[in-house]
Formats: structure tokens, sequence, C-alpha cells
């Protein structure tokens, strides 16, 4: 069936956006501040990274002078984006057809998981798990290729994010992050049992296509420098938010059709 054309978004559309962006620069900008404020005092010394060289400016210079607000602003933007992108682009609704509930799913939860959790597993755990991880990351391609103990402790990164917190922490907080915007229950309980009923029926699915993204591209990105490991993180995201919410995203494409 063909699609209708869809047509170019009128000025007041235009305005109801930027209004929307200016409102997740905002919430994420206060949630940052929020999260820091929480955080333990070593999390906070390594979430505001080392300054930028001397003279240094712009979007370059904030990222390696605060990689954890950086990135949490990356995850949520990008999250809340590609979700968007997905709904207009390949699904062809236009912006009055879009499902903002459906979108507020990945928004938060690239807010909270993506730019907050996943900053203290992957960077505050792993730096007590794996010693040594800043200063293989932080070292030269040619030193990398010289450092065999830097190599296997990335490896072991490698070995963690796929095979123990994608499929076992990332998966099971989505589908619970999804029943509790989507669904009609209050009861936390109902989200966590609605969400892992989910995780379970789409687990071997999801885990074959996580790991053919995931697994070769942990190896380069646990390989880059520190700061810049989680932004590099969500761009590759950017396409894995894409597949989850054209297969995953809507109420009603959730489970799979047996």
């Amino acid at each position: 069936k063909p699609k209708t054309p869809l047509l170019a978004p009128s000025a007041a559309a235009k305005e109801t956006m930027s209004m929307f962006g200016a409102r997740i620069r905002a919430g994420v900008m206060r949630a940052t501040n929020v999260m820091r404020s929480h955080m333990p005092a070593a999390m906070r010394k390594n979430s505001g990274g080392a300054a930028a060289a001397a003279g240094g400016g712009g979007i370059l210079a904030f990222a390696q002078a605060n990689p954890f607000a950086f990135q949490v602003g990356v995850s949520t933007v990008k999250t809340g984006a590609a979700d968007l992108l997905t709904q207009t682009t390949i699904e062809g609704k236009s912006l009055s057809e879009v499902d903002f509930k459906r979108n507020l799913v990945f928004i938060v939860f690239g807010a909270t998981y993506l730019g907050g959790f996943q900053w203290w597993i992957q960077v505050t755990q792993f730096r007590k798990w794996f010693p040594g991880m800043d200063r293989f990351a932080n070292a030269s391609f040619a030193e990398k290729l010289k450092d065999i103990p830097g190599m296997i402790s990335a490896g072991k990164q490698v070995l963690f994010d796929v095979f123990v917190h994608l499929p076992f922490m990332y998966f099971p907080c989505f589908y619970a992050t999804k029943e509790c915007v989507q669904g009609t229950s209050w009861n936390p309980a109902d989200w966590v049992i609605g969400g892992c009923t989910k995780y379970y029926n789409n687990f071997q699915k999801d885990f074959t296509a996580m790991f053919q993204l995931w697994a070769p591209a942990d190896v380069i990105l646990f390989s880059l420098p520190m700061w810049l490991r989680m932004p590099a993180r969500h761009a590759v995201s950017f396409g894995w938010t894409g597949y989850l919410s054209f297969l995953r995203g809507s109420a009603q494409k959730t489970e799979e059709k047996k």
C-alpha cells in the first residue's frame, strides 16, 4: 500500500519541536546536576575529567573537561532523536501521528540507564575491575599494539559487556522502563514482571542482534581515549536504538509473533 507523502512541517510545528528540544536540553542539565549531586565523591571526581588544553574551547573542550555531563546529554538527545527519526522516516508518520509516549520511553532510558548507570558500570566500576584501563585507553595506537596486558584487559571488558552487561542488565532495564512509561499499572512489581516477560520472549533474537553489533564495536570502543569512550558508544548506539525503536518501541510490537 503506497504511503501518503509527508508534508513539510508548518511554522507552528517547527516552533513546537524547537520548544520540545529546548525542554529536553533543560531537562538533561537538571538531571545531570541531580545525578552528580547524589554521586559518591570518587565518582564525581571521575566524571569531571581533565581540563581541556589551555586556550581550547568549543564542544571538544567541554567534552574533555566534563565527560560525564557531555555523554549524558549526548545519550539523552541521541536516544530520543533515534526513535523520532524511526517513527517519521521508517514508519512514515507525520509529526501529528508521532507516539510521544513511546518517545518518552527512549528519552528516560537514554538519560537514566545509558547516561547514568552505563557510566557507572563502564567507567567507575571498570576502573576497579580492570586496573590499567585508563593507561591503555589513553595510550597511542602504536603503544597499544605493544601492550599485551592492556589488550587482554580490553578483551575482558568486551566479554563482560556482551555476555553479562547487555543481556542481563541492559535488556531487562529497557523492557521494565518501557512497561513503566507505556503500561497502565503504577505498581513497580508489574513493571518488572511485565518487562521481564517480554525480555524472556524476545531474548534469542535480541541477543543475536546485540552480539552481531556490539561485539565488534566494543573492540574499538574499549580502545578509545576515556573521555571519548561513552560519546562514541552513544554514536554507535544511534543505529541500535533505531532497531529497538522499530521492533520493540510500540506497545503492540513488543512480543514476537509465534
